[in-house]
């Protein structure tokens, strides 16, 4: 308990608790906290990692038998294994062939439009729309990014006079540009995906939400 200086070889039974300079190499059973530039390299954690304050990187090749709780401010977790809790720290990561099972997409409702709006895919990639009756609406897509997608559920007005929706940039099959479907009361489903330089897109149509 207090203040670890160097470098610790073996195995540490029990818990760390301070500010350990240097790298933890071995087995450690119970919890690791405090500050630290590496908190452990090449170990065997069988009690996981609880706390440790703002460790610039936390886990280097270590072997995770139980769950990380706790890790401040630390700046990433590398290239853990094994059976805890395991997650990655980073707005954006890249995940290699993950199993992800029952998935929910967040939904983004951009509520009624006038003549004219902006998608955002920042938010989520199903978007709802109504278009205003008599205002036809052009929609301006996102940046193309290759492997991009997302799904517009675009309903007519509940009452009124049905009206049209086009969207910029947009590249279609050989029946071109889609019409909307003319009915107050329907729903047509927009498909678009990207290439890195366009969006393609597909319509089905008609629905009755």
């Amino acid at each position: 308990v207090g203040n670890v200086l160097g470098t610790l070889t073996g195995n540490v039974v029990g818990n760390v608790t301070g500010n350990v300079t240097g790298n933890v190499t071995g087995n450690v059973t119970g919890n690791v906290s405090g500050n630290a530039g590496t908190v452990t390299t090449n170990a065997n954690l069988t009690g996981g990692v609880t706390s440790v304050g703002n460790a610039a990187t936390v886990i280097t090749n270590a072997n995770l038998t139980g769950p990380i709780t706790s890790v401040g401010n630390a700046t990433s977790i590398a290239s853990q294994t094994g059976t805890g809790s395991q997650f990655v720290v980073a707005n954006a990561p890249t995940l290699t062939n993950p199993t992800v099972t029952s998935y929910i997409e967040s939904v983004v409702a951009i509520g009624t439009v006038t003549s004219a709006s902006t998608i955002s895919l920042t938010s989520g990639t199903v978007q709802t729309a109504t278009l205003t009756s008599a205002t036809p609406c052009t929609f301006t897509m996102p940046t193309a990014t290759a492997g991009k997608s997302f799904v517009m559920l675009l309903k007519q007005p509940a009452a009124g006079t049905a009206t049209t929706a086009t969207f910029t940039g947009v590249k279609y099959g050989n029946a071109g540009a889609p019409v909307i479907t003319a009915t107050v009361g329907k729903m047509d489903i927009l498909s678009f995906i990207a290439d890195g330089t366009n969006w393609y897109g597909s319509i089905a149509q008609g629905y009755t939400p």
